[in-house]
């Protein structure tokens, strides 16, 4: 199930919560009905029950944007709320805007602040929230197919370890700021 998260006000946020709380639910009551119940033999939860694909679904991307630019590289930042109680761990993420799509963190090399891809993906802890933001974390689009331009709104498709997917759109917007640059000829370390 995917399930489309956008921006907005705190009245629409507790409303998105509200219905992604509804859909786990009953979600859950569905698996339930067509399962074991999720325990073994001995009563112990199942592994199945332990790394059910239902937490991916209330991953909240709460402000999400993009860095408006004409060419090149650029970035999507948001504040990701895990809504569960087990860890989510983002895997990667697509977008038609870019063919090629990294999980990206900024951090010391050397006496050096490098920009490079993220091992073992986004994790998200239980019940918590994780912030990409220029300077930090953040989603990267190389080698744009378009120009993104302020305003523009760009779907992003998140795959979680544990195969399942979710949606969200992103504004675009400009931004000048965290002296970071996402210009092709940048130097990076891919780790």
């Amino acid at each position: 199930m995917s399930i489309a998260v956008q921006s907005g006000s705190s009245h629409r946020k507790a409303t998105r919560r509200a219905v992604l709380s509804g859909v786990a639910s009953t979600i859950v009551v569905l698996v339930a009905a067509c399962g074991d119940g999720g325990t073994s033999a001995t009563g112990q939860p199942s592994p199945e029950a332990s790394t059910s694909p239902l937490a991916a679904a209330a991953l909240v991307v709460e402000d999400p944007w993009v860095k408006a630019t004409d060419d090149g590289m650029t970035a999507a930042f948001g504040v990701l709320v895990n809504e569960t109680s087990a860890d989510i761990t983002i895997a990667s993420v697509a977008t038609d805007v870019s063919p090629v799509v990294e999980l990206h963190e900024m951090a010391m090399q050397d006496g050096a602040m490098v920009m490079r891809e993220k091992d073992g993906g986004i994790v998200v802890p239980a019940n918590g929230s994780h912030t990409l933001e220029p300077g930090g974390d953040h989603i990267m689009l190389m080698d744009i197919a378009r120009p993104v331009l302020p305003g523009d709104e760009v779907a992003f498709t998140l795959t979680f370890a544990d195969g399942t997917t979710s949606q969200f759109t992103a504004v675009a917007k400009p931004f000048a700021g965290a002296e970071e640059s996402y210009d092709p000829d940048m130097d990076m370390d891919n780790g």
